[in-house]
């Protein structure tokens, strides 16, 4: 019989951005097939009759539920979507031991039992169930929606494919054997010594602020948001970053292998000067070629938005669109 954890989780309004008066928030959780206890908001449309269309929502990367993907959820229950922004496995306000770890498939799994939670909630209609990735976890979102058949409609926003960036770097400027396998030895090192320790090295969030004039711009992006306008004290970027060794398995396990398979509807959404819009592009690409199931696939890129802009500025983040895109494929 699965059996969620006790889970401490605050009662009070921590989030990084106002509360909404047109939704009833509330605290839930649910468990994953591993046994692993996951923790959420819940946004429910105020005076909302009958079964509600559904959303989960997650990222970014070492993000919490209290940052962007809270405002997601928020903004989208407004527009009449019963939402769930949880925190993954290992991370935030979720169970998980140890602290701070990363994999390519407990991560997708927690969508999954995002969706087994909405599958059964009495609110939720389990025939018009969506999510939304943001940031590393679009790259998620694409995976559990090449795996998930229950889910009718994705949204990925200022998307990462965090396989290819941790095996090939920034730009896909370390994408050598030799490259590769000098990342492998200097972490496999490190194992072998924090194992003798008994404990782990974290790897570091974001710069401090002021992030100095020699750095590349999408670093002082993130500073600005996860040390700046958006610090939460359970956020790793915001603190010390994910486990040096949280994220190794990234490097040998592509996530993105049959997103051409996909045959529910997939909106990517990406800012035209995002340094990370060839994962958005490329993702859009490989999804479409050499698949049977293009016409309810999209591509949006946001003209002159940067990656961070797709995290909190409401001026930007097409939620018109969204909206409209679940609509249709959820009603």
């Amino acid at each position: 019989m699965m059996k969620t954890a006790d889970l401490v989780l605050t009662q009070a309004w921590d989030k990084t951005f106002p509360k909404s008066e047109k939704v009833d928030h509330s605290k839930v959780t649910f468990i994953n097939r591993y046994g692993i206890t996951l923790a959420a908001d819940m946004y429910v449309p105020k005076n909302a009759a009958g079964k509600l269309p559904a959303i989960a929502v997650s990222g970014p990367f070492g993000a919490v539920k209290e940052q962007c993907s809270g405002l997601y959820a928020q903004t989208m229950a407004e527009r009449g979507f019963l939402t769930i922004a949880f925190d993954p496995s290992f991370t935030g306000e979720s169970g998980g031991e140890p602290r701070y770890m990363a994999s390519p498939d407990i991560n997708t799994e927690d969508f999954q039992a995002a969706v087994d939670f909405l599958s059964n909630c009495g609110k939720v209609d389990p025939d018009r169930i969506g999510i939304i990735g943001i940031c590393g976890w679009g790259g998620m979102a694409l995976n559990v929606a090449a795996l998930d058949t229950r889910i009718k409609a994705t949204v990925v926003s200022t998307m990462y494919d965090m396989t290819r960036v941790n095996a090939n770097g920034y730009f896909d400027s370390e994408d050598s054997e030799e490259q590769r396998y000098e990342k492998k030895a200097a972490l496999n090192s490190l194992r072998t010594a924090e194992y003798a320790k008994g404990e782990y090295s974290r790897g570091g969030g974001c710069v401090e602020l002021p992030v100095p004039d020699d750095m590349p711009f999408f670093v002082k992006d993130y500073s600005e948001y996860y040390k700046g306008r958006a610090y939460h004290e359970r956020s790793l970027n915001s603190n010390e970053g994910w486990n040096t060794v949280g994220c190794m398995s990234f490097m040998n396990q592509p996530i993105l292998k049959y997103s051409h398979e996909i045959r529910s509807a997939v909106l990517i959404i990406h800012g035209e000067k995002a340094h990370s819009c060839y994962f958005g592009k490329d993702a859009f690409k490989n999804m479409t070629a050499d698949s049977k199931y293009t016409d309810n696939k999209e591509l949006l890129i946001i003209p002159g938005a940067v990656h961070t802009d797709l995290y909190d500025n409401t001026d930007v983040i097409p939620f018109d669109k969204m909206e409209d895109f679940f609509c249709k494929n959820l009603m």
